[in-house]
């Protein structure tokens, strides 16, 4: 099998690790689409810190690389809501490239964008392009990990998981958009008019998740508030005090007839502990803990693993679901 063409659609903090990751698994990087006027221009290789030139420059217009080098695949990460990424999406389909995108949004589009769900599946059909948005949460933890370890259960009737991370590990933009140093009421205006976002995918999570598994919910909730600090608390960015923001605690259900058969919970904060649970309840009830997860490494790994199998999927919009092998029959 030959080496794979990408391009990597957006060089922000996600974007790099996408690309080093695929330069490190040898796939061939022919082309990097950014708006950056810091990056556009520059070598790739010098953008993404590996102190050597690749021989690709950093463009912005995105036409002119994914005509002029007709790509396997676009590793797209450029933002959130797929009504805002839709026309790149769509730069990418016209050529007959896979995409592979972190859009969060994009994990399960019917939730909150079914028109544009439809329209993206079309003309990707239309195009031989297969499209998918996948990455460590949504495309993981909440969803995938969930439905492989259910394959040990003979009968499963709830399913619960918990992921708590410390926010001061993380990098700027995440504590920016948790709302770090904030007081209570700036968060929640904030949070209302889009500024910041803190955790978007706990409803798409929870309908992959019983996608995979079999489930019919008939009622999905999502909701996050922000975690209030009782002392001071210190970032590398931001600093905190007793009665302002030090995160937020985020969770979404699924619900048949009025009982909770999936929740999944973030816990994104300054000194919160680093892990992941998942509870399955039924026969037999099992518990699987992890010492967390790094999410950016993860989320570039989940882009860069799925590349090559997204390259021999079916045509369309597809989901995690049309990937992954799991056993468990709800």
């Amino acid at each position: 099998m030959g080496s794979l063409k990408v391009v990597v659609y957006g060089l922000g903090p996600i974007g790099q690790l996408i690309a080093k990751v695929a330069l490190e698994r040898g796939m061939d990087v022919v082309g990097a689409i950014d708006i950056d006027p810091s990056k556009v221009g520059r070598d790739v290789g010098e953008v993404i810190g590996l102190g050597k030139s690749i021989g690709v420059k950093v463009e912005a217009d995105a036409d002119k690389v994914l005509s002029g080098t007709r790509p396997d695949v676009v590793l797209h990460s450029t933002g959130t809501w797929l009504d805002k990424v839709y026309p790149q999406l769509v730069k990418a389909i016209k050529v007959g490239a896979d995409v592979v995108s972190t859009c969060e949004t994009l994990a399960w589009p019917w939730y909150r964008y079914p028109d544009l769900a439809e329209l993206i599946d079309n003309y990707a059909r239309s195009h031989g392009s297969t499209v998918l948005g996948a990455g460590v949460n949504p495309g993981f933890i909440f969803d995938a990990l969930p439905a492989v370890l259910s394959t040990t259960l003979v009968r499963l009737n709830r399913i619960s998981i918990v992921r708590s991370l410390n926010a001061a590990e993380r990098r700027q933009s995440f504590q920016k958009k948790i709302g770090l140093g904030m007081t209570p009421s700036q968060f929640k205006d904030a949070l209302s008019r889009g500024e910041i976002s803190a955790h978007v995918g706990f409803a798409e999570s929870v309908l992959l998740t019983a996608s995979i598994i079999g489930i019919n919910l008939t009622e999905v909730r999502e909701n996050q508030e922000a975690i209030i600090a009782d002392k001071h608390y210190e970032t590398q960015y931001f600093k905190i005090e007793p009665g302002q923001v030090r995160g937020v605690d985020g969770y979404g259900v699924g619900l048949i007839n009025g009982r909770e058969v999936i929740r999944v919970e973030l816990k994104a904060c300054v000194a919160c502990e680093n892990y992941e649970e998942v509870r399955l309840e039924g026969e037999p009830t099992i518990t699987w803990r992890s010492s967390g997860t790094p999410g950016d490494p993860a989320t570039a790994a989940v882009v860069v693993n799925l590349a090559r199998r997204i390259n021999d999927a079916k045509p369309g919009l597809i989901t995690l679901k049309d990937l992954i092998n799991y056993a468990y029959s709800w």
